[in-house]
């Protein structure tokens, strides 16, 4: 929460010593001025065998100086002793109050509550900030365990599909022991097929989010040209367009990684575009804010609400339906979690004329060797 500068904590402690110290020095100035005025005796309040003992220890023996100021001395310290202790007692109590509340708030998040927030008010220091930063730490584990329950709901309910489907085949040939077991093979195959692209889509997804991978010098162009290039029949057999534009891009992660999210972003707008004549665009470069890899892609209009959630996983576009090309509903969400491992930003608009433009953008690093410059179209 955006707060007002406010002092230190190491301030405030200072500046409540140095408070407390000026406080006894003029209650000690006070007790000797007291001490001093004609006529002012404290000598009934301190016995006579306790002064001429401590006189022993005064240097010439001057024990008429003890009898004059020892009395009040002893008073004022008396009262510093209480005033001390009370004073510390409550000052203590104030500086860490805000601590119990982030105590109280652990203890509550220790117990699966992450709802819980310490809005901790006041002006910005130590504690606030330290306040702050938990608050966000507790959202953020709850948007996070948020969306693992909704993946592992989702993908409980993907795999249990092709599951169900290869049950139902099973007790069908079963039950009909004439019938050809040759399209039961096929579609078997199939079903199997889609539930190990799910399994490995999955593990590459959870390898993704533990960030498990070494990092590299790479050029994300000459890794969008092999994706490009990968799919290429695939998208000539569509009748579609692929147009590229290839800056040297470096950048710095894993290779296997970023050749993933490249294909699964071309794979994405190949699927995904005009039935007939469509363009997909592939574009690489730096820009000042990082390296930068855009695919758009022609085809049905998209409203800013459903391009927000298409990144999740599991979800599809409108009318967008099951092919053989279709993939498993992982495709831009194994992006995200490649581009959020490599430190960078992922962004999806829908374009104008209809389709969408995706952006992802990457630290800069050193620029590698590179042999020549490739661009690819078909």
């Amino acid at each position: 929460m955006p707060r007002r500068g406010g002092l230190s904590v190491r301030a405030k402690l200072t500046l409540s010593y140095a408070g407390f110290l000026i406080v006894a020095g003029v209650l000690m100035l006070a007790a000797a001025w007291l001490a001093g005025r004609p006529g002012q005796s404290f000598d009934s309040l301190v016995p006579d065998r306790v002064i001429s003992t401590l006189g022993v220890l005064v240097p010439g023996n001057h024990a008429f100086l003890l009898r004059a100021y020892a009395p009040a001395a002893a008073i004022v310290l008396a009262f510093l002793l209480v005033f001390g202790l009370l004073g510390g007692w409550l000052l203590a109590g104030h500086m860490l109050a805000p601590l119990t509340r982030i105590t109280d708030a652990t203890r509550v998040a220790a117990t699966g509550s992450l709802s819980h927030r310490i809005d901790l008010e006041g002006r910005q220091d130590e504690f606030r900030e330290l306040a702050d930063s938990f608050d966000a730490m507790l959202a953020r584990l709850e948007d996070h365990v948020a969306e693992q329950q909704r993946f592992a709901a989702n993908a409980s309910h993907e795999l249990r599909t092709p599951l169900a489907i290869t049950q139902t085949l099973l007790d069908v040939a079963r039950n009909d022991q004439d019938r050809d077991n040759g399209e039961l093979v096929d579609r078997l195959r199939a079903v199997n097929t889609r539930a190990i692209d799910l399994t490995e889509a999955l593990l590459l997804l959870s390898r993704a989010d533990q960030r498990s991978f070494s990092r590299e010098q790479v050029d994300l162009s000459l890794i969008a040209e092999e994706a490009t290039e990968t799919l290429l029949p695939l998208a000539e057999g569509r009748g579609l367009t692929i147009e590229t534009s290839d800056d040297v891009t470096p950048a710095l992660g894993s290779h296997a990684l970023l050749l993933q999210m490249s294909t699964n972003l071309v794979h994405n707008a190949i699927v995904h575009n005009l039935p007939d004549q469509g363009t997909v665009w592939v574009t690489t470069g730096v820009r000042s804010t990082g390296s930068v890899l855009t695919v758009e892609n022609t085809g049905e209009k998209l409203t800013p609400q459903l391009v927000a959630t298409l990144a999740e996983p599991f979800q599809r576009g409108t009318k967008r339906v099951r092919t053989d090309h279709a993939g498993v509903g992982l495709g831009l969400a194994i992006v995200k979690s490649i581009t959020q491992a490599h430190d960078g930003t992922l962004t999806l608009a829908p374009r104008a004329g209809g389709g969408l433009r995706v952006t992802v953008q990457l630290p800069t690093a050193a620029p590698p060797q590179r042999a020549d410059a490739f661009t690819a179209s078909g």
